[in-house]
């Protein structure tokens, strides 16, 4: 094979990794940003949501946008953008330019990440292609799941600044091996005469709003929030408004006729629910260690980079097993096993760390390539090579929306949870009982020498704190059953699957 698609392919790929850690890196580092930028606690959250809802909003148009610029043009402009953008971030000189140079990093982000999915399958020919989604689906999975441990440690060692800094030097030679290495399709720009404005607009609106209610609806309670509404209403307006003008335009910016393909439905919405499953877990693990244990983000970086390293001693294992075994057998082993690795945390307590972790993140990161590789294959795998790049924001989106429908679930759960069970748990104190008179009676003598006439309302905080850290704690087992189940019940769908050939070219028209 030609050495010129490998290294177009690989300086695609770094491009994506890029764009898709940053999504997640300064997750673990947002108390240091704050302190840099002068920020509230609720303010400071705008670094990470601004980009997440610029990224969502360009994803499913990029594959249009590609189609008018090219994979080249477009990729090496949002590279090059997209690195200039970090080097602004790090020298921000207040929150609003930080969450301005954020909403440009993930405009330029969601260029090229659903670029790459669609330019894979043209650098290559199908019998190459086991190899390439093990790539892709690589690096698709575990920059997110690594992404608080790297800004941790950057955090750490360098400043915040260098979360931006780092992607500068990179995105330059990314930038310049695409421009030189990838030319699969040429430039159609006379597709920009009577584009579909309002399609843009309207999907710009719709998604916008709803990445906006789903990140601030848990903190905000829901509909109790009269801006919460006020943004919901703007997203269902909009969306109608979106299919209806998506599905009745002759040449519509995002074509939904796609998810007429019954593999391709099925394969997103399997790619919805690994964005439940990834994120979650991405999510869930730190915010225990830091809430319930006390981790710095160095601490929870070494705690949380298990899944990392064994999703990578996975990936060719996965590979030679999708050329050997029916891709149903393996996306169903894959959602089982992913399954089992959240049911397991729900034994978890106040005392679990490293070692209890272990063995639950090994299954986790061993399953998520025998998943991706899969529902990669089957929705993309087999779609004409003229619609793999509308299809691939789309698939692309789906993961990311299925990302920001399960966080907004998992911190309403959790808060709704913990006060269920602090509720539940301190009825159980009732203080004319004689083991909680005990109790009361060992801590308060305990805690006199340090606190004097001062010990009673000491020991009563202290039950308190336990009391919440417990209700906390079975919160957090609940909310692991819940994803878990989700995954579980995926596997109801699995019937319906055609069997695909991962290897038999795909049809031209």
């Amino acid at each position: 094979m030609e050495a010129k698609p490998i290294i177009g392919f690989l300086a695609l790929v770094i491009g994506m990794f890029m764009a898709i850690l940053d999504i997640q890196i300064v997750a673990s580092s947002l108390s240091e940003i704050q302190a840099g930028v002068s920020a509230s606690q609720e303010e400071i959250s705008w670094v990470q949501t601004s980009y997440l809802i610029a990224e969502v909003i360009v994803i499913p148009i990029s594959g249009w946008l590609a189609h008018v610029f090219s994979t080249r043009w477009l990729f090496s402009a949002a590279c090059l953008g997209f690195a200039l953008a970090s080097a602004m971030c790090s020298i921000a000189w207040n929150l609003e330019s930080l969450i301005v140079f954020r909403v440009i990093q993930g405009l330029l982000g969601g260029m090229m990440i659903p670029t790459v999915f669609a330019a894979s399958y043209t650098l290559f020919p199908r019998d190459k292609q086991a190899g390439v989604t093990v790539i892709v689906g690589l690096v698709a999975t575990m920059a997110p799941a690594i992404g608080p441990t790297v800004g941790g440690y950057i955090t750490d060692s360098f400043g915040w600044e260098w979360l931006f800094l780092i992607n500068v030097l990179p995105g330059f030679l990314v930038t310049f091996f695409v421009f030189t290495y990838v030319n699969i399709d040429e430039p159609d720009l006379s597709s920009l005469k009577g584009f579909d404005l309002l399609g843009i607009v309207l999907i710009a609106i719709f998604l916008g709003t709803m990445e906006y209610v789903l990140e601030e609806g848990p903190t905000d309670d829901w509909f109790d929030s009269q801006e919460i509404v006020f943004y919901a209403t703007i997203m269902t307006f909009s969306g109608v408004l979106m299919f209806w003008r998506e599905l009745t335009i002759k040449n519509p910016v995002v074509n939904l006729r796609a998810f007429s393909d019954e593999n391709f439905a099925i394969g997103s919405f399997y790619s919805f629910v690994v964005g439940i499953g990834l994120y979650g877990s991405v999510y869930l693990m730190p915010l225990f260690l830091a809430a319930v244990r006390g981790y710095n983000a160095l601490e929870i970086g070494k705690v949380v980079m298990v899944t990392g390293i064994f999703q990578f001693l996975s990936a060719p294992i996965a590979g030679a097993l999708s050329k050997k075994i029916d891709l149903r057998l393996m996306l169903g082993v894959g959602l089982f096993l992913f399954g089992m690795g959240l049911f397991l945390n729900t034994n978890l307590n106040a005392e679990w760390s490293f070692w209890e972790f272990f063995f639950p993140q090994m299954i986790r990161g061993l399953s998520l390539m025998l998943i991706f590789i899969p529902i990669n294959t089957l929705a993309l795998g087999t779609l004409p090579v003229q619609e793999l790049k509308n299809a691939s924001g789309l698939y692309n989106l789906m993961r990311n929306l299925g990302g920001a429908v399960g966080l907004a679930v998992i911190n309403t759960l959790l808060t709704n949870q913990r006060d269920l069970h602090s509720s539940h748990l301190g009825e159980q104190i009732n203080y004319g009982r004689q083991q909680v008179i005990d109790m009361v009676g060992q801590l308060q003598n305990t805690l006199t020498p340090q606190y004097g006439d001062q010990a009673y309302q000491a020991t009563i905080e202290v039950i308190r704190n336990i009391v919440m850290r417990e209700a906390t704690v079975m919160a957090f087992a609940d909310v692991f059953m819940m994803v878990a189940a989700v995954f579980f019940g995926s596997m109801l769908l699995m019937p319906f699957i055609k069997k695909v050939n991962a290897h038999k070219p795909a049809p031209q028209e």
